[in-house]
């Protein structure tokens, strides 16, 4: 792992209905089925409701696994902001050079983040010689993504995969010129007040983040990454990116944003519940920071 420093904490602040509020019988049979360990509601930026399971506190880090890929389109709006990355239409082979050939070319981070590269990735989690096992059980991803190359126009259709982000994450170490922990370690986990350290896997001792996944954090601490987006990018008066990029991260086509996807924005999962539109990150096997902008509410929920 490589560490995600903490420095002054800040506390939740705690609503006045917290430790008034329990969970149905149905909805604690429901976690309990689930094997959930951590549920967490954050409304109206106050903690109204936190419960843990399986020996799990409130400073348990959890798996983040997918729910990663939304810090890392995350850190590529910190990155335009501060000026290394001039924006999203930028060509990938600007910050990678073995992209500078053939359909590689067209390709931009725009396409990374909407997960529309065009890129041969084969997204399987029951093959153990995918992508996705090679990488997470692999100890060279940089070598890792030799294998694999544009094959399809960027740009024309999503395709959901892990290694999109990975090179996602390689741009950015490229422009950044940080390795991707310490990177999020300055610029968003200090300025949202994160009260714990987190920690990044690497694909080998001193390597390389797996950006695709496996942030291990805490609950809570998950849930400021949704209160910063609700926010529009801003954190108790600073702003931590820049709202035009968090809107287009999150908007829906009808709102004018032209995604691949309609559920797919950039690195965040879209959707609507009886006519509600909310946001969310995702991560397998149930990781979840729910965000629902028109209720002011955030919701956390860590396990399988």
């Amino acid at each position: 792992n490589r560490v995600m420093a903490m420095d002054k904490p800040q506390p939740w602040p705690i609503s006045q209905r917290f430790g008034k509020l329990a969970l149905t019988d149905a909805e604690e049979a429901y976690h309990q089925e689930y094997e959930s360990v951590s549920f967490v509601v954050i409304h109206r930026d106050s903690l109204i409701y936190e419960q843990y399971w399986e020996g799990f506190t409130d400073t348990s880090r959890s798996n983040s696994f997918s729910m990663a890929k939304s810090i890392v389109g995350l850190l590529t709006g910190v990155a335009i902001e501060r000026g290394e990355i001039k924006s999203v239409n930028d060509p990938v082979y600007h910050y990678l050079p073995q992209y500078e050939a053939g359909l590689g070319k067209q390709m931009t981070l725009e396409h990374l983040l909407t997960m529309s590269s065009g890129i041969n990735f084969d997204e399987s989690y029951i093959n153990p010689f995918a992508f996705p096992a090679r990488a997470n059980y692999g100890d060279d991803l940089e070598a890792l993504l030799r294998n694999y190359e544009v094959t399809e126009t960027p740009g024309e259709r999503y395709t959901y995969q892990s290694g999109t982000t990975q090179v996602l994450a390689f741009a950015l170490k490229s422009a950044t010129r940080r390795e991707l922990a310490d990177y999020a370690a300055e610029y968003v986990w200090k300025k949202v007040g994160a009260e714990h350290s987190a920690f990044w896997s690497l694909d080998d001792k001193d390597g390389t983040e797996k950006a695709f996944c496996c942030i291990n954090a805490a609950a809570k601490d998950f849930a400021r990454i949704g209160k910063l987006y609700l926010h529009h990018g801003n954190w108790n008066g600073v702003q931590v990116v820049d709202s035009a990029y968090v809107a287009a991260s999150v908007n829906w086509p009808e709102h004018g944003a032209e995604y691949p996807s309609e559920s797919y924005g950039y690195c965040w999962w879209l959707g609507d519940h009886n006519g509600q539109e909310f946001f969310f990150m995702r991560g397998i096997k149930g990781q979840y920071v729910l965000v629902y902008p028109e209720e002011e509410l955030i919701v956390v929920r860590m396990g399988r």
